[in-house]
């Protein structure tokens, strides 16, 4: 047992929530059924409550299991009290309502393979066919990791109230039609497993570039992206080479997460990260994954985004990118995914090859790009530092300063407000005397 203050006892409980929380909610629906995943819910929340009242002295020697045992508990006893009252899930209610055999059965299912088994089933339940493919991806988000409805929010750059419908209507739908957990099959297996993909993928951005106004990094939030990855390339019914792509793309790009902060918490561009920094194992691991996705026919934009992040890391070091590379990589991807930002990117990678001129025309063939410059802090300061480049160095610093209103972070403020300090200074050394 270790000593323990509020404090600390709080930010463990927030990172295990994290990490546990979607492991007992898959659980215990498994028990319960969809029809009653507010009482799932509640289960897991006075868990962790119990936890915080519990752990105010002392923190058990391993916190997972304690919330487990807890949440299992919990659960034996509600199954105990309501089984002649409540419906549970279809598959085992039979077995629930008999005194003899529904605490093994529940003892059974928080066995460790059957709590690995019963995350990919929720995952796979999540992403129902009948849910358009951003309700499937928002409830994936809320149910297998515990996200806010800000955070899905900020993912799908839309707004909580929308999300909180969207969470809404897909929860119905799964609790009216009692939806079984399971992992599907043939065809069925290959559509529900892109949208499982993007949600993952979504997950892992909101880590990598967080909308929380205190940490611009969420390693916790990575983490939990690259663990729900690997789940399924360790399941032999989903372990597809795009499954293995994603594993390489995730963790290449939390290999540098030591060298994209200061000490002073603040941003450091790619071309100026110490790439000594970035961590030697998991960009081992990840081109190993990257490596294994080869082994197979299909070329997903998974496939492609590792591989531009590839590009990168075998570079060495900034001045030896090989653009023209990345570019054809980008061209491709593009071919498949014409989402703003990569296309965004994709107009950098043109400005590092053919000049800022040239990467400004891409940026405003952008679709939708005035109303991205009005609402998504990265593309104003995108057009900015190419405008800049390019010598508009008036019409650079009104974006700039719309880049800052709109960024959501302390962090991307700073960053923009010493670009603007430069540039500004920049400026004032090349006006003539006659002007100053």
């Amino acid at each position: 047992m270790l000593l323990a203050d509020d404090k600390s006892i709080e930010k463990l409980t927030d990172h295990l929530f994290r990490h546990e929380a979607g492991k007992m909610i898959a659980v215990l629906t498994r028990i319960f059924g969809f029809q009653n995943l507010d009482l799932v819910e509640d289960v897991v929340q006075e868990a962790f409550a119990k936890a915080l009242n519990d752990w105010r002295f002392r923190i058990p020697e391993n916190p997972s299991g304690w919330l487990i045992t807890v949440a299992k508990n919990k659960a034996i006893d509600i199954v105990r009290r309501q089984r002649h009252q409540n419906e549970f899930a279809s598959e085992v209610s039979a077995l629930l309502k008999s005194e003899y055999t529904a605490s093994p059965v529940i003892e059974n299912l928080f066995l460790d393979h059957e709590i690995q088994d019963s995350q990919l089933q929720m995952i796979f339940a999540c992403c129902h066919p009948s849910l358009d493919v951003e309700d499937q991806i928002a409830l994936t988000l809320k149910t297998c990791s515990g996200f806010s409805t800000t955070e899905i929010a900020s993912a799908f750059l839309s707004n909580a109230e929308a999300i909180k419908k969207r969470l809404q209507r897909a929860r119905a739908f799964l609790s009216e039609r009692k939806i079984r957990l399971d992992i599907p099959s043939g065809n069925e297996l290959r559509k529900r497993l892109d949208t499982v993909l993007h949600a993952l993928y979504l997950l892992f951005n909101e880590g990598y570039n967080s909308s929380s106004k205190d940490e611009l990094i969420r390693k916790d939030l990575c983490e939990e992206a690259i663990r729900l990855s690997l789940l399924l390339t360790r399941h032999p019914l989903v372990d597809e080479p795009k499954c293995y792509a994603l594993v390489a793309l995730l963790c290449l790009l939390s290999s540098r997460f030591d060298a994209r902060l200061d000490n002073n918490a603040e941003i450091i561009l790619l071309e100026d990260q110490d790439r000594s920094k970035w961590n030697t194992d998991l960009i081992s691991i990840g081109l190993g994954y990257f490596e294994r996705s080869m082994k197979g026919d299909e070329l997903s934009e998974y496939h492609l985004q590792a591989a531009i992040v590839v590009e990168h890391t075998i570079a060495g070091k900034f001045a030896n990118t090989n653009w023209e590379r990345i570019l054809a990589l980008y061209d491709m991807l593009t071919a498949c995914n014409r989402s703003p930002v990569i296309l965004l990117n994709r107009a950098i990678v043109v400005g590092k090859i053919s000049g800022p001129e040239k990467a400004v025309q891409e940026i405003s063939r952008i679709p939708g790009v005035e109303k991205f410059l009005q609402t998504h802090y990265l593309f104003p300061a995108v057009m900015a530092e190419m405008l800049r480049q390019s010598g508009d160095t008036a019409r650079a610093l009104r974006l700039l300063k719309q880049a800052e209103d709109l960024a959501s972070s302390p962090t991307e403020k700073k960053l923009i407000q010493r670009k603007t300090a430069a540039l500004r200074e920049s400026v004032r050394r090349h006006r003539p005397e006659s002007e100053i």
